[in-house]
């Protein structure tokens, strides 16, 4: 809420301490003051709106609406109430009432200003190109300012941005706007900067660039100086596109003299060789402070000329001495790396080691330390070495090496590290130490142990460096983000929530680097963390509505025009965002397996999603992956990078996997719709009202599904490999290999059976009856299967070595997951069973047959009683006779699909006790590792080992023990009492 200042309507003065109440947060007693001030005064409509904003910030949305709805019925046009109902309907994510709110107000009021400018404002919020455009000439009519006039100009601008249709943009928006803007041109009241911005983009889109170099050049092109250069390079931009190669030679020249030019020039090899020659002599003549752009041009000079073939690279000098020169001159300076390893592949294989030999006498060692080291005496020395390990290993070098040579190697890097502390003893805690890369590089080399050899007493090894790093610095991000990578890789998760928080990612890191923390949460069983995860980057998505409308609207005011399509960019590429899809489609899954059933029902906590089983609204053809699949800092030779083929792989599996988990999400909200299906009576009816088009759409749902399947299982078949500091792998190809995928499918294509037996009743569905008993007997086959896939001991201790398998623990997630599927259909099942096996009872009763009559007596075929032992019991005991005969009829009365079902909840309750018990007996073993006195060498190996153990697996079993089991069953068999799930559940429980 906005702050009052000294106000004299008394009506204000009654309002202040609502105000006051909202603002410092106390909303109850917002609510308590509009009520008394309402009792007074009942015409107030703003202390109506300020009241509907405390009921709508204490979690009474719906009064909230309603009271907001009585005061906007009546069009107020006093400024609290218009800029109060503002606030409400922005908090209530509903900006396209604002627009009626003002719309209203300027038919009253058709001469104020401020209600034409919040009318346009309001359009600008909903994206209202064509009203926009309208309510900025009448807004100028009223106020001829050049501002509102060119509102409406770059109105028309969006129109054609926004056009499906490219001939209608370039035939009629564009054409207006530039005789609209053509009009102030002739009139010369063309007065500001952005004005001329703006009149250049029009001329742009419409590809006319000699007009556009005219503007530029003549005496508008004179108010272009907010930018630098900005008219020059406007310049450089159109000779280019026209061709002008002398004027664009020119230019560059002169810019190039000053700063180095965005785009390309036209000069001939010896030209261009010659100009790059000149600028180095110049910065070899200087004795300090050389600049590293005319070395690095004559470097990249050098690779485009090889990439083309050209002779003339000989002309340039040989790339070993260039680059050896240039680590002379810039070798102590962090960048040298980054500024090399783009061009260490013009060097050919055989020099790569007489390349290494030949900088490290460059390198000033003296100091000898007690490992037989030598060591640099200050921080420049020390960076020349750092970029000289830095070198050796991107040029492969590392990787060449045996077991001992890497051992070797790290015991240096370590070394180095911990002598090189002493150069930031003073430092701030926010300030990385100068030898921080040593640590890192010696982390990798573990990590590259690890991977070549299996052996996991690297990764501790690791762990424990990398915890000695950021001891010692604290803000390191590089070392949070691998202990990050490593912990999710051991299935430990639990210390991975704070190292994530400790990054602090701001904005759009939550779309490029969330993936990190989303991809194992869920998966190692840590469901709250996965929950809370989700709901930091939706938190993110959900605001970049609303704030990128505001980002537009003030570059309206401002007349920053040329910033308002890269706005609407933006929030086109994090509404079109894999992650935001990805995090979407979980959060929603995780609360129908959290909650449903157990605080809401399904049916109730599907109705509290904003889905709907129709509707698609993920966009699959414009998806955008805006992972940072390079955050992680790496010095590998190029045939370890990742490339082009790896996040195109990464990004299909990711969609692959989206589009089987939207789909099932989908399908569940299918079946929690049918709900209490129709009776078999109304079948006919029913189905002339839209069941026929339900079964088409669950038909639809799950023929995606299967292809969605097969497609899944071809791209498994790939066994795809991802560098280690790439792309995490998806959870797909676990999940078809537990076989969760493939029940999870088969649960939900029992709907379809099932709604089958409804609409034919119990009386002539033998066969269909038969096939759905098959299939429960399939899914306990399935979940039999995937449970045992879960079996084996998450943590090993052999040989005084620790083992860990989270596989294990990701098949036990994919267990419950799948479980609580096939719970729900059992639910629905039941729902279609009970009363079908109601009226087929009431059936029974009506009919009067000679069935208990002795003389009519034959046998019953049940397998309690056989042939001759009813006879035996007719002529001996015809009392005991007549019960059991009693009894086998009840047992008759049982039609074959629900014994079936029957027996399905008697077999899932033994899965389930098979599940728990596997849990407690995994429980045990972590208590007895806790407990256990384990010699490892080395203290902080120690740590890491007891820091892992205790952070591996304990949100999954709390889960499995309170929810994923007993709940979910106890809430089936309630629907059920009849069962003997029930009974057992009750017993368990």
């Amino acid at each position: 809420m906005a702050a009052r200042g000294h106000v004299q309507d008394p009506n204000d003065r009654r309002l202040r301490p609502i105000y006051d109440y909202l603002d410092n947060g106390n909303n109850k007693m917002a609510i308590q003051q509009a009520d008394k001030l309402l009792k007074k005064h009942k015409d107030l409509h703003c202390a109506k709106v300020l009241k509907a904003i405390g009921l709508q910030r204490t979690g009474k949305q719906d009064e909230a609406f309603t009271l907001a709805q009585e005061v906007a019925t009546l069009e107020p046009t006093d400024d609290n109430s218009l800029q109060a109902l503002t606030i409400l309907y922005r908090e209530m994510h509903r900006p396209e009432l604002v627009t009626k709110l003002y719309e209203a107000a300027v038919k009253k009021v058709p001469l104020s200003e401020e209600y034409h400018s919040h009318l346009f404002m309001a359009y600008a919020r909903v994206g209202e190109y064509k009203k926009m455009q309208q309510a900025g000439m009448a807004l100028y009519k009223i106020v001829p300012k050049n501002p509102y006039y060119f509102w409406s100009v770059m109105s028309l601008v969006m129109q054609a941005i926004s056009a499906q249709d490219e001939k209608l943009a370039q035939t009629m928006f564009l054409p207006l706007a530039e005789r609209m803007v053509e009009k102030m041109v002739k009139e010369e009241k063309i007065e500001a900067e952005a004005e001329v911005q703006l009149y250049f983009m029009i001329l742009e889109r419409l590809g006319k660039c000699v007009e556009a170099l005219e503007v530029i050049r003549g005496p508008l092109g004179e108010k272009l100086t907010s930018e630098l250069q900005s008219r020059e390079n406007k310049c450089m931009m159109l000779y280019q596109r026209l061709q002008q190669w002398p004027e664009c030679n020119a230019l560059a020249h002169k810019l190039l003299l000053k700063n180095c030019p965005e785009g390309e020039v036209h000069h001939t090899v010896a030209e261009v060789v010659r100009f790059v020659e000149e600028r180095i002599k110049g910065e070899d003549g200087k004795e300090s402070h050389s600049l590293r752009g005319p070395y690095l041009a004559r470097l990249e000079l050098m690779h485009r000329l090889r990439k083309r073939g050209c002779a003339e690279e000989r002309l340039l000098g040989d790339p070993f001495e260039l680059m050896v020169q240039f680590f002379g001159k810039f070798g102590d300076k962090p960048c040298c790396i980054t500024d090399l390893k783009i061009y260490l592949h013009l060097l050919p294989a055989e020099q790569h080691v007489q390349f290494i030999n030949r900088l490290s006498k460059a390198v000033p060692l003296r100091e000898q330390g007690e490992e037989g080291f030598s060591f640099p005496e200050d921080t420049k020395a020390l960076q020349r070495h750092l970029c000289l390990c830095q070198l050796s290993r991107a040029l492969g070098l590392n990787h060449s090496l045996d077991v001992d040579g890497k051992l070797r190697l790290i015991t240096e890097l370590k070394a180095h590290y911990r002598y090189g502390l002493k150069f930031g003893k003073n430092a701030v805690k926010t300030e990385l130490q100068f030898s921080d890369m040593y640590c890192l590089m010696a982390a990798h080399v573990y990590i590259d142990l690890w991977t070549e050899t299996g052996d996991e007493n690297m990764v501790w090894q690791c762990l424990g460096l990398l915890q000695e790093g950021l001891s010692h610095s604290a803000s390191n991000a590089q070392f949070k983000l691998l202990l990050l990578l490593l912990y999710c890789r051991l299935g430990a998760f639990e210390p991975v929530v704070d190292l994530y928080s400790s990054l602090d990612a701001k904005h759009v890191q939550h779309d490029t680097i969330g993936f990190l923390l989303t991809r194992y949460a869920e998966s190692l069983g840590q469901f709250a963390a996965a929950s809370q995860s989700c709901n930091f980057s939706l938190r993110f998505f959900h605001s970049n509505q609303k704030d990128t409308s505001e980002y537009i609207i003030q570059a309206y005011k401002y007349g920053a025009f040329e910033k308002i399509p890269e706005f609407i960019a933006l929030r086109n590429r994090l509404n079109q965002s894999l992650h935001f899809a990805q995090v979407r489609t979980e959060r929603m899954l995780l609360d129908l397996f959290l909650e449903a059933d157990i605080v809401l029902s399904l049916e109730e906590s599907v109705r509290a999603m904003p889905l709907s089983a129709e509707d698609d609204d993920i966009p699959w053809d414009n998806m955008r992956d805006n992972r940072d699949l390079t955050v992680f800092t790496s010095w590998d030779p190029k045939e370890r990078e990742l490339t082009d083929e790896h996040r195109l792989r990464s990004l299909e599996e990711e969609s692959v996997w989206l589009r089987l988990r939207s789909l099932t999400l989908r399908l569940l909200t299918f079946l929690a719709g049918l709900g209490h299906t129709p009776s078999q009576q109304n079948s006919k009816m029913s189905n002339e009202n839209g069941v026929g088009d339900k079964t088409s759409v669950l038909g639809s749902l799950l023929s995606q599904l299967n292809q969605t399947l097969q497609t899944a299982a071809q791209l498994a078949e790939k066994h795809i490999q991802y560098p280690f500091l790439g792309p995490p792998a998806t959870r797909l190809a676990p999940a078809l290999s537990s076989g969760s995928c493939q029940c999870q499918a088969a649960a939900l294509q029992l709907s379809v059976h099932l709604q089958e037996l409804e609409t034919v009743g119990l009386d002539e569905s033998s066969e269909l009856q038969t096939q759905i008993c098959n299939s429960f007997k399939s899914l306990v086959v399935q979940l039999q299967e995937i449970l045992n896939k879960c079996k084996g001991d998450l943590l090993e201790m052999k040989e005084s070595k620790l083992k860990t398998q989270p596989s294990l623990l990701e098949n036990l997630i994919f267990f419950v997951e799948t479980v609580c599927i096939v719970l729900w259909m059992a639910s629905y099942c039941a729902k279609i069973l009970r009363p079908l096996k109601t009226g087929l009872q009431k059936k029974k009763k009506k009919k009067k047959d000679s069935q208990t009559a002795l003389v009519q007596f034959t046998p019953p075929p049940h397998p309690c009683i056989s042939a001759k032992l009813s006879i035996l019991l007719l002529t001996s005991r015809p009392d005991l006779y007549s019960l059991i005969v009693t009894i086998d009829n009840l047992c008759l009365l049982q039609p074959v699909v629900v014994c079936g079902f029957q027996e399905l909840t008697g077999s899932l309750q033994d899965l389930l006790t098979q599940a728990l018990e596997h849990i407690k007996g995994q429980e045990t073993g972590m208590t007895a590792l806790k407990l256990a006195s384990l010699t490892l060498e080395g203290p902080t190996q120690v740590s890491v080992h007891t820091h892992v153990r205790f952070s591996l697996f304990p949100s999954c079993l709390v889960f499995i023990n309170t929810r994923g089991f007993l709940w979910p069953m106890n809430c089936i068999a309630l629907q059920n009492p009849q069962s003997y799930l029930y009974f057992q559940t009750k017993s368990s429980s």
